[in-house]
This record gives C-alpha cells, structure tokens and sequence, in this order.
C-alpha cells in the first residue's frame, strides 16, 4: 500500500503562484508513474500533469503547460507542483496520485493510490 498526503494549496489573487507537496509512505516501489489530477466543481477530474519516476519528459495539460511543473524528490518521496501565473480556472481540489506500469495516460480508475487533495482557489 501507497499513502499519498498533499499539502500546499490555499488561496491566491490570479497572476500568483503556489506548490503543491505530495508525501508518499508506504510502499513506495509500487508507484512509477506520478500524477497530478483537479476536479473543479461539478467538473469531472482532469489530468494536470504526469511524470514517470524512471525519467523522460513529463506530460501537462494544454491549459497549464508553461505555467506548471511537475518534480519529484526521490530522497523525501516527495511529488510537487509548481503553479505559477495562476488563473481564476484553476480553482479546484488538487489531487495527487500514483500507479506501477499503468502510465499516465490511462484514466483516473486506473490509478489505485489517492491522497485526499487540497483545495487551491484563485480569486482577486
């Protein structure tokens, strides 16, 4: 088993920045492909960014390529998203996640590890 707890979001004027954390406890050899998910209100999720811990470019959504990045801490086992130029649209719940040898295109059911998110809201 994978424990995943995020941590980092809040509440920011549009134009700002913040970074999400991800501890991971836990199992962590069973997880390779990182993942970062939102889910706005009465929106489905949405895959924000991706990466595989083996190396490799990551993957982002056109809506946050350039404005976000995704890392990893392998000393800590910690996952980040750094949110720079922040807009409005991406108010949402921040969720992180992981799954072994699935990838990062496959959908969010196919990702068995969870944290519980944090709300990031970006409101002038």
């Amino acid at each position: 088993q994978v424990q995943l707890v995020e941590s980092g979001g809040g509440s920011v004027q549009p134009g700002g920045s913040l970074r999400l954390s991800c501890a991971a406890s836990g199992d962590t050899e069973s997880r390779n492909y990182l993942a970062w998910f939102r889910q706005a209100s009465g929106k489905v999720r949405e895959r924000v960014a991706c990466l595989y811990t083996g190396g490799g470019l990551p993957y982002y959504a056109d809506s946050v390529k350039g404005r976000f990045t995704i890392s990893q801490d392998n000393v800590k086992n910690t996952l980040y998203l750094q949110m720079n130029s922040l807009k409005p649209e991406d108010t949402a719940m921040y969720y992180c996640a992981a799954n072994w040898n699935r990838g990062c295109s496959v959908d969010p059911p196919q990702f068995p590890y969870w944290g519980q998110g944090t709300q990031v809201t970006v409101s002038s």
